[in-house]
């Protein structure tokens, strides 16, 4: 069968499955095109800066601001940018802007949710709609004879809806279930490096208020 057979066979149906697999897919490539790119260039960047923060906390913050297109860049900035801030004060800033990154992170979450709950029912609807048609087409008297040879085909054909609805809820799913754990993995990696960028701070911080106090003496 070509898929134009199968798509006209497959009924009215197939072109909002045809629709929902065309959005996914570039929703999926929009999402891996994104975590490729983090994956790709923050555990570098975290190194480089938290090494840099230590020696020189100037070269640090630019090194942030060259890379400001990626969350962790971000949420870091959002914290130094802060004028003396207490190590509360840096902490809070962490987090704020962590939560503030959360929707891009989780971003298309609920439109691959509806899509996979949403195709399998237009296949099943389109079963159901083909199985209609198929037995409307015979009457009583008809069981038995040659027509019931077309509506055991009209069958099977109607069970092309069900298929492909299936197919692209799976796909959606499998690739969404990635995207979750990217995610899951992410917030980690924020915790953990915006904990060490805290500790950083907090020395500094100490050790600026033991320099003030010598000062003052």
């Amino acid at each position: 069968m070509s898929i134009q057979t199968l798509f006209a066979a497959g009924g009215v149906v197939m072109l909002p499955l045809l629709s929902l697999s065309i959005l996914a897919i570039a929703l999926i490539l929009e999402r891996l095109n994104f975590w490729l790119r983090i994956t790709k260039r923050q555990n570098r960047l975290v190194r480089e800066v938290l090494h840099l923060y230590h020696q020189n906390p100037p070269e640090a913050f630019l090194k942030l601001e060259q890379n400001s297109d990626l969350p962790i860049a971000r949420i870091f900035l959002a914290a130094l940018e802060l004028d003396c801030p207490t190590p509360e004060e840096f902490r809070l800033a962490l987090e704020t802007s962590a939560q503030a990154e959360l929707p891009l992170l989780k971003r298309f979450n609920t439109v691959f949710e509806t899509i996979i709950s949403v195709s399998p029912l237009l296949g099943l609807l389109g079963t159901i709609l083909g199985l209609i048609q198929s037995f409307a087409a015979i009457g009583i008297g008809d069981i038995g004879a040659s027509k019931t040879a077309g509506v055991t085909g009209g069958i099977s054909e109607a069970l092309i809806s069900t298929v492909a609805g299936l197919i692209v809820a799976i796909f959606t799913l499998l690739c969404a279930n990635t995207f979750r754990g990217l995610y899951r993995r992410q917030i980690a990696l924020i915790q953990e490096y915006g904990g060490k960028l805290e500790l950083l701070y907090r020395r500094y911080y100490e050790r600026g208020k033991i320099r003030y106090s010598e000062m003052d003496r």
